[in-house]
């Protein structure tokens, strides 16, 4: 009798060990503020990651009873995102940019002339920069000038860089991307001269004599002479826009134009574990990428997605090339201009959509707006195709009207650049139609944010602040710009992590931190749902997680 009991007690103390026995993860994450971004916007205490996925989320004590882990993360009170997704931008640009003449910033074309000087003075002696391929002097590249900056606001010339360098080749690039200044080696190369003519560009005179100044597709005609980056420069590149990403909570970047050459030394450096950036490429409107990607179809691996071609329709508003239904107000008999006819647009459409491909199209301009979002109908692209246009800056009433079913891929930190000089392009009654996102939001259900660096800064900070606040990090206006369009806290969240995620294809995986996807999550210094809205500039990411794995810790400076 005795002994059956001893034998009833035993049996029943193994299994209540079994039964409290803790699964075993990778890494808990607990004690914090975890916003989940599901449907119903949930906020859970903790989470349990295995394998690079999300296993649960929920409270501290129901994690912390059910799971154990080698790595547990207390949170102490600190907010957790999802990783945050750039839906457009420029990665492997940017990060070539770093090798560069930072032109960022600068008052004036005096101070462009200095850094370029600056920059020329501290190269290697002995670096690519100084020798070409052929023995010749190498090309001096810089980027970001930007004449709205400056006092003058008028366009530079190539007289101070011809006197400075009349042996080196210097090519200057407008911080959109969309002009540039060459001196007058750098045009000789390329053959331009006086009587150069260019479709969807310009290249503009003072007089009869050449300024130096190209604009649009006469920027093209002197970049096909600059040497192609070798290999190992794409990769350092990569690699050093990676490290500025991650420490910016940056977990997916959608990089909006890319050779496919580019696109396989991302796709290397991934599978070698070095460049653990999820990217999503556009390919670039170009007879390669088509003779290559249209006979194989879309690429896709769980860190690299090649699902979308990006085309120019028009150019920049800042340098007058984005195409306008009506004269621009500071320029008159002047509409901007398509990059290529209307004719391409169509008959590329119906093309990537058959190889289905999505279609993302630089629209900056209403005129080109109404064209585009024509070419996308005539096509027969449905809403389930997903079909973006980047910008979207200025929007007629009637197609704003007519947009459901298209994906908007919008900056909000273009709204609190240009504003200074918007209304000067666009006049005070059409202005109001411009860089209208919530209206956006209203007529097709999400908007995709990014940021376009390096156009603009590579913080997701900035994009949210701007998106609610409408506001520059000056905090200039006071009030706001057209306050009507911001964005409410919940919207920009959402625009930068699911709703990204599902403009790119992604939401099943990504976006939102459910069990089952991708443990990318970046935990947060500041609540930027619940703080003052200007504190959110002051943010710091702490940690920043790819797969389940930290890939950034923030190291204060001692």
């Amino acid at each position: 009798m005795l002994k059956n009991a001893f034998i009833l007690i035993v049996t029943i103390s193994f299994l209540i060990s079994c039964s409290t026995k803790k699964e075993k993860v990778d890494l808990i994450v607990h004690n914090g503020i975890i916003y989940s971004v599901d449907s119903a916007f949930t906020v859970y205490e903790a989470m349990a990651i295995k394998g690079g996925k999300i296993m649960e989320l929920n409270s501290n004590k129901e994690i912390l009873e059910k799971f154990e882990a080698n790595e547990i993360n207390d949170l102490k009170g600190k907010s957790v995102f999802p990783g945050f997704i750039d839906a457009h931008c420029h990665f492997l640009g940017y990060g070539l940019g770093l090798q560069q003449v930072n032109l960022v910033g600068t008052r004036s074309f005096n101070e462009v002339v200095e850094r370029t000087v600056a920059f020329s003075n501290n190269l290697p002696a002995d670096g690519p920069e100084i020798t070409a391929a052929n023995g010749k002097t190498g090309w001096l590249i810089g980027r970001g000038w930007d004449q709205n900056d400056w006092e003058s606001k008028q366009y530079p010339t190539k007289k101070v860089l011809d006197s400075l360098f009349p042996n080196r080749p210097v090519f200057l690039t407008r911080i959109d991307g969309h002009a540039a200044l060459a001196n007058e080696v750098a045009l000789k190369l390329a053959g331009i001269s006086n009587a150069t003519k260019i479709s969807g560009g310009e290249i503009l005179k003072n007089g009869n004599k050449l300024t130096g100044v190209l604009i649009d597709n006469a920027v093209d005609l002197v970049k096909t002479f600059i040497p192609k980056n070798n290999k190992e420069k794409i990769e350092h590149a990569l690699l050093s826009a990676q490290d500025n990403c991650l420490a910016m909570g940056l977990t997916t970047v959608d990089d909006a134009g890319l050779m496919k050459q580019d696109i396989d030394v991302i796709d290397e450096l991934q599978k070698l574990k070095k460049l653990k950036m999820r990217v999503y490429a556009m390919l670039s409107d170009s007879t390669p990428n088509y003779n290559y990607y249209l006979k194989n179809g879309p690429y896709k691996t769980e860190c690299l997605n090649v699902c979308a071609f990006k085309f120019y329709a028009d150019g920049a508003l800042g340098s007058r090339g984005a195409c306008l239904l009506h004269d621009y107000d500071d320029k008159q008999n002047w509409k901007g201009f398509l990059l290529s006819e209307q004719k391409h647009f169509e008959e590329k459409a119906k093309e990537v959509l058959a190889k289905g491909f999505q279609m993302n199209t630089h629209c900056i301009g209403d005129s080109a707006y109404k064209i585009i979002l024509g070419a996308y109908k005539k096509a027969g692209a449905k809403k389930e195709d997903r079909w973006r246009i980047e910008h979207a800056q200025v929007v007629d009433p009637v197609e704003m009207k007519n947009s459901d079913g298209i994906i908007p891929s919008v900056q909000p930190t273009h709204a609190t650049s240009d504003m200074y000089w918007a209304e000067e392009r666009l006049g005070n009654k059409r202005v109001k139609y411009a860089y209208a996102y919530k209206e956006l939001l209203t007529v097709c259900g999400l908007v995709a944010l990014g940021t376009d660096f390096p156009v603009e800064d590579i913080s997701p900070f900035k994009t949210f602040f701007a998106a609610v606040a409408r506001q520059d990090n000056k905090g200039f206006p006071k009030d706001g710009f057209q306050k009507e369009n911001a964005l409410s806290r919940e919207e920009t969240l959402k625009g930068m992590t699911i709703w990204a995620a599902y403009s790119n294809f992604e939401e099943k995986e990504k976006g939102s931190l459910e069990k089952g996807k991708f443990a990318d999550f970046v935990i947060l210094d500041t609540d930027i749902m619940k703080c003052k809205i200007t504190d959110v500039l002051k943010t710091e990411v702490l940690f920043t997680y790819i797969n389940g794995e930290k890939v950034f810790e923030y190291k204060r400076s001692k």
